[in-house]
């Protein structure tokens, strides 16, 4: 096949950035304003789906372990599927059928779910695109299912007012196949551009900013291409990107996406957000994102946490261990309290259903917000966020640590007036004591002072009994809520 000349794109992207209000630096970057819509959206839906769906093993790293001699995933493959030489990744693809992708079943569930944004994988560490594509013929519209995956679920999210974007995992791919290189396998040179399996380099120190060898101009421009071409054919709301853009040699290509992308939103009249981690982009230029796990104290910044409905994969595999949707309702309220909002990932099957265990935790999530809601949906923060002795571990990687809340753990939010406190487990008998609300002299530091003038709680008609002490709001309430938080909305003059 004919590599695609990139030549045109890249002058056309020139352009765009030379015309825009918006240049290939972060000083002028540094202009970008989060859009509002995002603010207040608070929760959205990521999705891992794709060719590594179908082995379903392990994890959605599959083609890359699939060529480490010795892992779990090069015995499991030899076992199932033979040698790598008679089948390699590439012969999953025929396999990916998708044969009963529904996309209007799938937004309906987002909706049902309380999300208000939806953000599949375009393209995976594997390279194989989940949109029609001029780059590369591996794509799900000329392979597989023969769809336009994201085009069709994009039209339909829209349809029903969700949000619509796509992430981008291109960036790893630089080195993600190497491993078929050192034993007789399919991945064989010569490799050009285009190819599935092209460039599979090695991969040296993946987490120092400096390793070599460092991607080639070549490949970094594809990259770029790639990305402006996904904003061009879906003008995505949100492009997220994993992480490994931090290497040092990506930087002005970043700069040259981020200005590319903010230039056509404006053009188009549209909003644009760019979720990044790891200090890829200059703060202030787009929204941080923290995998799997949150931050301990809120912050006066805009971010992001991703996670997963399953602790294991990001994927569909056919031993994930799932999360109760009650902890993830739990992340979720403390998430905004701190000035974040949360995209939570489901894993589809191959076949384009969605496992039982993730349609139920979305829909638990969509009933508890379906009364809750206007405890989350555009908020804004308090003077704190919360209050009680659960500490929140800090940092990547931690939603795997238990969290065992307490009716003691409260976190706050406020808008239209009300403040809401939200308790993230309720208690045996009822009672309730809000040390944060408590009659405190008003010179005292961070002390609150102002009127209490009523307490309800969200999804009952019940008027608890409450007083304020010196010590705290005390509440007394019937309603229990099964281990899902609690709302108290609070009006005060």
């Amino acid at each position: 096949m004919l590599m695609y000349d990139m030549s045109p794109y890249l002058k056309k992207i020139n352009e765009v950035i030379e015309k825009g209000p918006y240049s290939n630096n972060w000083h002028s970057l540094s202009e970008y304003e989060v859009p509002e819509w995002y603010r207040k959206a608070k929760f959205g839906i990521f999705i891992h789906w794709g060719v590594f769906s179908v082995p379903a093993f392990g994890n959605e790293w599959y083609s890359r372990n699939m060529y480490v001699k010795d892992s779990p995933e090069y015995k499991h493959h030899i076992d199932t599927y033979g040698k790598h030489t008679d089948f390699g990744y590439k012969d999953f693809i025929p396999m990916f059928k998708a044969e009963k992708f529904d996309p209007k079943e799938w937004s309906e569930l987002f909706r049902a779910s309380g999300a208000k944004y939806v953000v599949p994988v375009a393209e995976h560490h594997d390279g194989f695109q989940m949109y029609r594509s001029e780059i590369s013929h591996w794509n799900a519209y000329e392979m597989g299912p023969h769809r336009d995956v994201l085009g069709e679920l994009k039209n339909n999210c829209r349809t029903l007012g969700i949000e619509f974007g796509a992430s981008s995992h291109r960036a790893e791919h630089w080195f993600f196949m190497d491993g078929g290189k050192n034993f007789d396998s399919d991945i064989k040179e010569p490799l050009q551009r285009g190819d599935l399996y092209w460039p599979s380099m090695p991969s040296a120190e993946l987490h120092d900013i400096y390793s070599k060898p460092e991607p080639s101009e070549e490949y970094l421009q594809d990259w770029l291409v790639r990305c402006c071409e996904l904003v061009d054919n879906y003008r995505p709301k949100i492009v997220y990107f994993d992480w490994w853009i931090q290497h040092s040699s990506f930087k002005q290509y970043l700069k040259k996406f981020a200005a590319y992308y903010y230039n056509r939103a404006t053009e188009w009249g549209s909003d644009a957000v760019i979720n990044y981690k790891h200090d890829s982009f200059s703060f202030g230029s787009a929204v941080p994102d923290v995998e799997r796990g949150q931050f301990a104290e809120r912050k006066p910044f805009f971010w992001q946490t991703d996670t997963a409905v399953a602790l294991n994969s990001w994927c569909y595999t056919e031993n994930n261990s799932y999360r109760p949707a009650e902890d993830i309702i739990c992340d979720l309220v403390d998430i905004v309290s701190k000035n974040g909002c949360l995209l939570l990932n489901i894993g589809p099957k191959a076949d384009g259903t969605i496992p039982d265990e993730d349609r139920n935790i979305l829909l638990n999530i969509g009933k508890w917000l379906k009364i809750n809601g206007e405890a989350i949906y555009g908020t804004k923060l308090w003077r704190k966020s919360g209050e009680g002795p659960t500490e929140i571990p800090e940092g990547q990687f931690t939603d795997g640590i238990k969290k065992n809340f307490t009716p003691q753990d409260i976190r706050f939010t406020t808008a239209n007036g009300y403040l809401y406190a939200i308790v993230l487990r309720s208690s045996e008998n009822g009672d309730y004591v809000i040390n944060s609300l408590g009659i405190q002299p008003a010179y005292q530091r961070d002390n609150f002072s102002g009127i209490i003038k009523s307490v309800t709680v969200l999804g009952t008609d019940e008027n608890p009994n409450w007083e304020r002490l010196p010590d705290g709001l005390h509440i007394k309430t019937n309603y229990k809520n099964s281990g899902y938080p609690i709302v108290f909305k609070i009006d005060i003059d």
